[in-house]
């Protein structure tokens, strides 16, 4: 199964989920965004595929969106795109694309929805919670 994923190496969740997918056996094509950066097209093609909006992809901590004045909620859907677009940070991640769907992983234990296969467990998440147990069934 061919997986792609949108990456940040900079963030812990989504260093998990790209640990998940390695560990289960995949070997993902891995496009840091912030080096690559984004199209309108590819956001708008993510983001309806994600069943997403771009007001819920909008990373809100650790981004410039306050600053930009992007939280307030009456700021339109294409203020925010040309912003995700000039600072490519803004867009939540990990987002991960697969024949299964495509999701913004975040909690890190979402792809396991999109994959066939886990990894062996135990397997934990970046906190440290267990998200495959040593017979290999998702907890929790």
């Amino acid at each position: 199964m061919d997986i792609v994923i949108h990456h940040n190496p900079d963030c812990g969740t989504s260093r998990n989920v790209l640990a998940i997918i390695e560990a289960a056996g995949y070997a993902p094509t891995v496009i840091e965004y912030l080096k690559t950066g984004w199209t309108r097209a590819q956001l708008l093609g993510l983001f309806a595929a994600a069943g997403l909006t771009p007001r819920e992809a909008l990373r809100e901590t650790k981004s410039p969106a306050e600053e930009l004045g992007l939280l307030d909620p009456g700021v339109p859907d294409e203020t925010l795109l040309e912003a995700m677009i000039t600072h490519p940070i803004l867009v939540n991640r990990p987002i991960v694309c697969c024949r299964n769907g495509v999701r913004l992983c975040r909690p890190s234990e979402t792809v396991l929805d999109l994959l066939d296969h886990w990894p062996a467990g135990p397997y934990y998440n970046e906190d440290g919670g267990v998200l495959i147990d040593q017979e290999g069934k998702r907890v929790g």
